[in-house]
């Protein structure tokens, strides 16, 4: 018991014409659905095999068309007793020793379904009378997800617990129908004339634990993401980055509620429409990006330009010589100090300046060209002001920066 299959690939102009009575998906399904049934097309008036063709219970003869993007399932009492994931022209057989009740061609899903079918195919001998089920094997789009408080997670980057409350929405795709119908889909959706099961529908409780389980999962995924050296550890790159975040998200729902090895469901990609930061984030976050902007090459840059902001408006406020002074340094400062314990040497050679250092004309010469001999003097009166050298080392070291 099982098909035949007529062709390969989309239905041709010449079967269109030869099966006047087959069965195909019913028209109006939205792209959130992930499974529903098969209806007849034709005449169903005496003409062909299938003539009393009703909805998705095929019989003996039928022929079935299977489209790019679906698997069609069929059912007795609860059991997979077929499956076709190859799109194509097929025909019912029940009484016919060549027709096989599994087509998974080469895809990369046909290694997965087989291992499926081994567990799950019908063990006893089908009637001629199936239910007939598509399950959509697309991107399912626009599931939303959303907190209404704050997450939490540890943030390898900020090295600190982070809160935020989000929203967004991910795409998710049936990666194995097998696990997905036998495991997943009620059983109110798997009878003849049963409604569509549609991921976005309120009232499906199935979808609505899957929104739950994400939301539970999403601490659990900004921690994968942010932690993860290959993504950059950055929070700030998640936004743009929908299939980065959509493994980190996958990975943390496999984690806690097995879609993929159970239900045989995947998330493939996200879009984070809004991240709202709790106030102990935002200052964190508004520290970081500081810190950022004052690393490497620009943070040195910074500095400099500070530096001569700082140099000029003490020039401006009459700061200059203070300025002038620390950019001597302590051990110019601690030399001048030494200067001033040896007044004799410098009361009998002007060329011995406040510092004590026996000096040459030539060398004299070359340290007046470095410096400010106004600013110098002004220094020595402010020490003999202040009785740390005599009038006589005064009036050596003026002599000495005037050149008389």
């Amino acid at each position: 018991m099982g098909f035949i299959k007529a062709f390969s690939g989309a239905m041709s102009a010449t079967f269109a014409d030869q099966w006047k009575d087959f069965y195909e998906p019913m028209t109006g399904v939205p792209a959130t659905a992930g499974l529903f049934r098969a209806v007849p097309r034709g005449t169903n008036a005496g003409v062909g095999e299938n003539y009393k063709g009703q909805n998705n219970v095929i019989t003996n003869g039928s022929k079935i068309i299977v489209p790019e993007g679906t698997a069609l399932i069929t059912l007795q009492d609860g059991q997979i007793t077929g499956l076709i994931a190859e799109p194509g022209g097929f025909e019912f057989k029940s009484d016919d020793p060549n027709s096989r009740s599994m087509f998974a061609g080469d895809g990369i899903l046909a290694s997965t379904i087989g291992t499926s079918w081994e567990r799950f195919k019908f063990g006893g001998q089908a009637t001629s009378q199936q239910l007939a089920f598509y399950v959509n094997l697309k991107e399912i789009p626009n599931n939303k997800f959303g907190t209404q408080s704050e997450i939490y997670w540890d943030d390898a980057y900020l090295n600190a617990q982070v809160g935020a409350v989000t929203r967004g929405t991910y795409t998710l795709k049936i990666v194995d129908p097998l696990l997905f119908v036998k495991n997943f889909v009620p059983q109110k959706y798997l009878a003849q004339d049963a409604p569509v099961f549609d991921f976005a529908d309120m009232d499906n409780d199935a979808a609505n634990q899957l929104f739950n389980e994400v939301v539970g999962s999403l601490s659990g995924a900004f921690s994968n993401y942010t932690n993860d050296p290959s993504k950059g550890n950055r929070m700030a790159k998640i936004q743009g980055d929908q299939v980065g975040f959509a493994q980190s998200l996958s990975q943390a729902v496999e984690e806690g509620y097995q879609w993929k090895g159970s239900r045989g469901l995947e998330i493939v990609k996200t879009a984070i429409l809004s991240i709202e930061y709790d106030a102990d984030s935002k200052a964190l976050l508004s520290d970081v990006k500081k810190a950022d902007a004052l690393s490497g090459a620009r943070g040195n840059s910074f500095m400099q330009q500070s530096l001569a902001r700082g140099v000029q408006a003490a020039g401006e406020n009459g700061g200059g010589t203070g300025m002038a002074f620390m950019g001597m340094g302590m051990q110019a400062g601690a030399g001048m100090m030494n200067g001033v314990q040896q007044p004799a040497n410098a009361n009998q050679n002007p060329f011995i300046n406040v510092a004590g250092v026996a000096t040459t004309g030539t060398t004299e010469t070359s340290q007046q060209a470095q410096v400010d001999p106004y600013a110098e003097l002004k220094k020595a009166k402010e020490l003999l002001d202040a009785g740390i050298i005599t009038q006589e080392d005064f009036d050596a070291k003026k002599k000495q920066l005037l050149g008389i």
